[in-house]
């Protein structure tokens, strides 16, 4: 397995409660890294001997950002390289982005970047003018923007297959015999979130941490076997219809969209890989 990145959900919890969000992100969702859960979490990555990054993300990394500090220290301390993705909703101006900043530079972070687009539903400010972005570089920070402009550039899982997938072109669902964006037999980096669950698509699960530690995991993960994996490699998303024999539309938007649908209404039938709820629009506690 070619691994070497984590990213680390810190949290389902958001600021914002984007159309186009992969964790159904928001102010009412729950779960949240407890310091020596992510000392777990180090240790078991060092066990494993071939992650070498770290990745804090969200929800909004910055709403816990004494964790979010603390973190990115003790990440930093062990050796491993760490970037933060925020919504940059904390630098109002260049002045506030400073300050927010400061503490994460000094703690050995290594890049920032910024997801700041319409689909954000903020007015404010282009992204290419964006205060973060601006400090970053005066600070001398790697930094980078996430920006999406087009409906076409959106990925409808999540949130965006049951908000934005009105009025979209469609494509039968038939053609979709591939899955185009995440590497399932042998990934380069998976999502790791509050609850232990090792993503390896947002709601696509290969384990969990507090059950069974990384590397075991890791090792024992056959992707032909794997359930729901095994399907997408073999046939894409619609595989999982015609294995799974699933009622469905003529047409879907894209690879996603037919994906995440095909996996809700396999949830019932596999449990322990499609979860958690959060993943699937579930307020959880």
């Amino acid at each position: 397995m070619k691994l070497n990145s984590l990213h680390v959900l810190l949290t389902y919890r958001c600021n914002y409660e984007c159309d186009h969000c992969f964790v159904w992100g928001s102010p009412q969702q729950s779960g949240v890294f407890t310091l020596e859960q992510l000392e777990e979490v180090f240790q078991q990555a060092l066990a494993a001997g071939y992650i070498d990054e770290f990745y804090f993300e969200g929800g909004e990394s910055f709403v816990y950002y004494p964790v979010l500090v603390k973190a990115v220290t003790r990440a930093h301390n062990l050796g491993f390289a760490t970037s933060v993705v925020t919504n940059g909703y904390w630098a109002t101006n260049k002045d506030d982005a400073r300050t927010w900043l400061e503490c994460l530079v000094h703690a050995g972070l290594d890049r920032l970047e910024i997801s700041c687009d319409p689909f954000h539903g903020e007015t404010a400010v282009s992204p290419l003018n964006h205060a973060a972005i601006q400090v970053a570089q005066d600070m001398l920070l790697n930094a980078g923007l996430i920006a999406l402009t087009d409906p076409a550039e959106v990925m409808y899982r999540g949130r965006a297959a049951i908000n934005l997938v009105n009025g979209q072109p469609r494509s039968p669902w038939h053609s979709f015999t591939a899955c185009p964006h995440e590497d399932l037999a042998d990934p380069q980096r998976i999502h790791l979130d509050p609850f232990g669950y090792l993503h390896l698509c947002q709601g696509l699960v290969m384990g969990n941490v507090w059950e069974r530690p990384l590397a075991d995991i890791l090792a024992d993960y056959d992707p032909q076997t794997y359930p729901i994996v095994r399907e997408l490699l073999a046939g894409g998303p619609a595989q999982l219809v015609t294995t799974y024999q699933l009622t469905h539309d003529p047409g879907y938007v894209d690879a996603c969209h037919l994906c995440y649908t095909a996996r809700k209404t396999l949830r019932d039938q596999f449990a322990s890989v499609l979860a958690p709820d959060q993943m699937y629009g579930v307020i959880g506690d």
